[in-house]
């Protein structure tokens, strides 16, 4: 009887170390498949990604004073564009930030200038005027348009569009 117990004691040893290595396994691929692709995004828009602004000197530097203070971007991968005469400097760029008081007169520039594969993230505050409807409809038929009215929410906004749309190496 004991012999018999033995066996069974291992077969049910095996049984567990066969279920464990499946198991990890699957725990695995999910990981490679799931998670990872995610994170190497976010590492690669982290380190090498543009990031152009759209705002006005006193604004544009609040914002980018904003995304440093994080420790998250590099100050070399940002780039100000205080008016319409510079907003060939964001043709590289592939997020775009979008401060609506300032820009809310050329945003159809800056839609002309965003590729598809490029995130627009437009930053409205509540106090400063609403984004007309209209503007609302053009904004709504492109790819990757977020709007975002408070700041707390803005470095949220970006590291989120950063994860959804691919890095493109240059």
């Amino acid at each position: 009887m004991s012999d018999s117990v033995i066996g069974l004691m291992d077969v049910l040893r095996y049984t567990n170390v066969i279920v464990l290595v499946l198991v990890a396994i699957g725990a695995s691929i999910l990981w490679l498949t799931g998670i990872a692709p995610a994170l190497l995004r976010l590492g690669m828009g982290l380190a090498r990604r543009e990031i152009a602004i759209f705002a006005s000197s006193d604004m544009a530097k609040s914002l980018t004073q904003l995304l440093l203070d994080s420790r998250l971007f590099r100050e070399r991968n940002l780039t100000s564009i205080g008016h319409d005469g510079d907003i060939e400097k964001g043709r590289s760029a592939t997020l775009l930030v979008v401060y609506w008081p300032d820009w809310s007169e050329n945003i159809g520039e800056v839609l002309t200038q965003k590729r598809d594969s490029a995130a627009l993230i437009v930053y409205a505050p509540p106090d400063k005027g609403s984004i007309p409807k209209e503007t609302l409809a053009m904004l709504n038929k492109k790819r990757n348009v977020v709007i975002c009215n408070f700041r707390g929410r803005l470095l949220n906004d970006i590291v989120v569009s950063m994860i959804t749309t691919s890095y493109e190496a240059r």
